[in-house]
């Protein structure tokens, strides 16, 4: 049974920083690419960073670059998402993801993941 558990979420002020964790179980972790996605209330689900399989590439929505960090730890099978500035509008429910490398679509397209976790809130207030 695969699980993808996040946590790492709370309440913060602008210009905080949290760093969200999201553990796998139940598929072998270094052979899925990993994602992070959000969706804020009324909204769509949206890509947030994207990493490979060992970590050696990543990839952000333009909205957090610079700001975000994606990493990894095959070791312990858990992805990390570093978030610091925070601003209100980041304010939504922060869910991973996994894929396999080699399906087609594009990284930013939840279609792309297969397996989901359950999500975890990130409330940034003024």
């Amino acid at each position: 049974q695969v699980q993808l558990v996040e946590s790492g979420g709370g309440s913060v002020q602008a210009g905080a920083s949290l760093k969200l964790s999201c553990a796998v179980s139940g598929l072998t972790f270094s052979t899925y690419v990993m994602g992070w996605f959000r969706q804020a209330p009324g909204k769509d689900r949206e890509f947030v960073a994207y990493i490979t399989r060992n970590g050696d590439g990543t990839e952000y929505a333009d909205f957090v670059k610079g700001r975000f960090t994606i990493s990894r730890d095959n070791a312990k099978n858990t992805v990390y998402l570093q978030m610091n500035s925070l601003k209100p509008e980041d304010t939504a429910v922060y869910y991973c993801a996994s894929a396999l490398a080699f399906t087609i679509e594009p990284i930013n397209s939840p279609q792309k993941y297969r397996y989901w976790g359950q999500g975890t809130q990130v409330t940034v207030s003024s």
